[in-house]
């Protein structure tokens, strides 16, 4: 029994960080052998097996930043507001925060409903609690509350969204300067169906 666990501790101490290779196979006594070395010539029922590292998968989100994600998704509304839009972007991938950004203008209707009429931007949603224009304490407090870090997870980047564009506005008719003596008559409304 002894032995058994001395070769176990052995293996867990030998292993590298990396995969490695370890051969089974059944000598010409009989007996069955474990080696990271190839096998001879005569060994029988040869197997090969790769044991993998100890490597941690990185790739999902952290546990706690999931939970945060689940319970209080962040969604931010900017469009080219300048300085103010910018600095909340900033703000969020500072803090490794996943967020979805929409653009108010994609849908300027459903943004007037949902901020009762209002166009203010940076508008932040961290689940339904909703901070309007930029204040980094404010955001702090509210990204704290709603269980997220102050700084990023180590070797977790947040991807970054793709910037949001301000949808492009129709030409304005040019009108010529009025004589003198001429009024400004607004064009006749088009009849009702």
């Amino acid at each position: 029994m002894t032995r058994l666990i001395v070769l176990l501790a052995v293996l867990v101490f030998a292993v590298p960080a990396q995969a490695a290779q370890l051969y089974r196979w059944v000598d010409d006594k009989g007996r069955v052998e474990w080696r990271d070395t190839p096998p001879p010539a005569t060994a029988k029922k040869v197997e090969k097996r790769t044991i993998g590292g100890s490597v941690i998968e990185t790739s999902t989100l952290p546990y706690s930043l999931q939970q945060a994600v689940k319970s209080f998704p962040v969604t931010l509304y900017t469009s080219n507001c300048g300085e103010g839009c910018d600095k909340a972007r900033a703000h969020l991938l500072r803090r490794g925060v996943p967020f979805t950004q929409k653009n108010p203008q994609d849908d300027v209707e459903g943004y007037k409903k949902l901020t009762n009429g209002g166009m203010q931007v940076p508008l932040l949603f961290i689940g339904r609690e909703r901070l309007t224009g930029y204040e980094e304490g404010a955001w702090n407090s509210a990204l704290d509350s709603a269980g997220y870090a102050r700084q990023p997870v180590p070797g977790y980047v947040a991807p970054k969204p793709q910037a949001a564009v301000a949808a492009p506005k129709p030409p304005v008719a040019q009108q010529a300067p009025l004589l003198p003596g001429e009024q400004d008559v607004p064009p006749p409304s088009a009849p009702a169906q």
